[in-house]
């Protein structure tokens, strides 16, 4: 599938606020135009999260201060989402050629892949920059980026995806870890419901963080959620022959990641010296040996914490951290979260506590 064969589709609101600002707030009421693009095979709660934030937001506000929105496409015809869901435009991209205060790119599972849609890049280039604030909601950022606009820039998308779009944009700098990422007028999401924790984060902006909280409250989401995306992703994912010195090298980790493992170890498993063994692990796979055993241990440690209820004490000598502060220490380093908040987000309950 190219971007010629999309159907684009645009979703823009007008929101009527009284600024966030202490200045801004002297009864002065501003209108906010809000656009969502999106495509044949979005994710369509890359596009109903946010959407739902908004309408939350206007309940609370009232109608006259509220969102009104409009679907807007190139072609009139429905707009099928990667689930099934089938959206029927308003308005194509041709009959709103105008400045909007908001503009955002919802995503989609294909959009990684998909060529660029050139009459698309067109109009963000001649409209999105003229927004007050614009960007995307996960995969939404490779359609900013073949507009061009993440160049120099820091942007972030799914965790799954952030390499892929670092790589295919090398002027940007992708933050493969944050929820959502702020650069000037910029604004973009990590994966799918993180669109929604970006949107309140907007009307945060827009209307004061009381009333983002309070829709949020509506929408039984948090307000600000503790941590990057590295808690939701495995931090090791790339493996290689078992056969070559790197690969017994993990698989000795990987076995006996609870055992003393400094890089003279690794080196004599590896048949190398220790220089050798740390160059051959920033080569391979861009990471020094300790940090290579700090993401097993990590990775062990998550699973632990997921699935049994030992104390932290016994996971972290389990699983080879000196002490409880050295795990704390290392959790908050590579995934902004505590173990002890971890094990609340991501604990599963066993079948005799449902």
């Amino acid at each position: 599938m190219t971007w010629q064969q999309l159907d684009v589709t645009v979703i823009f609101c007008q929101s009527a606020f009284i600024s966030g600002s202490q200045k801004a707030r002297r009864n002065l009421i501003m209108m906010k135009d809000v656009a969502v693009i999106i495509h044949d095979g979005v994710q369509a709660l890359d596009v109903a999260g946010p959407l739902d934030v908004f309408t939350e937001a206007t309940a609370l506000l009232g109608a006259d201060d509220g969102y009104s929105c409009q679907l807007l496409a190139t072609s009139a015809e429905p707009v099928r989402a990667s689930n099934g869901m089938t959206i029927v435009p308003d308005l194509t991209l041709e009959q709103a050629p105008r400045r909007f205060d908001i503009v955002l790119v919802a995503g989609g599972p294909a959009l990684s892949d998909t060529s660029p849609d050139y009459r698309l890049s067109a109009w963000l280039k001649q409209w999105a920059v003229r927004a007050e604030r614009y960007g995307s909601i996960c995969t939404g950022a490779f359609t900013l980026g073949h507009a061009g606009l993440l160049d120099q820039r820091t942007a972030t998308t799914h965790w799954q995806n952030a390499a892929k779009l670092a790589e295919m944009f090398p002027n940007a700098n992708i933050d493969g870890d944050r929820i959502y990422a702020r650069d000037g007028a910029l604004v973009t999401s990590a994966g799918v419901t993180a669109g929604i924790d970006m949107t309140l984060a907007l009307i945060g902006e827009d209307h004061g963080e009381a009333l983002a909280l309070a829709s949020a409250k509506r929408l039984v989401v948090v307000a600000q959620r503790q941590g990057g995306q590295s808690q939701f992703s495995p931090l090791l994912t790339r493996r290689t022959d078992p056969d070559t010195p790197i690969g017994r090298v993990q698989a000795h980790v990987i076995a006996h990641h609870h055992q003393p493992l400094p890089v003279s170890r690794l080196a004599e498993i590896a048949g190398t010296s220790v220089r050798s063994i740390a160059r051959l692990f920033v080569t391979e796979l861009g990471i020094t040996p300790h940090e290579f055993v700090e993401a097993i241990r990590l990775d062990q440690a998550r699973n632990l914490l997921e699935a049994t209820d030992a104390p932290l004490k016994s996971i972290a000598f389990d699983t080879g951290f000196a002490s409880p502060d050295q795990m704390r220490a290392a959790f908050q380093r590579r995934l902004k979260v505590s173990p002890a908040r971890y094990r609340e987000s991501f604990r599963v309950a066993s079948p005799e506590e449902t």
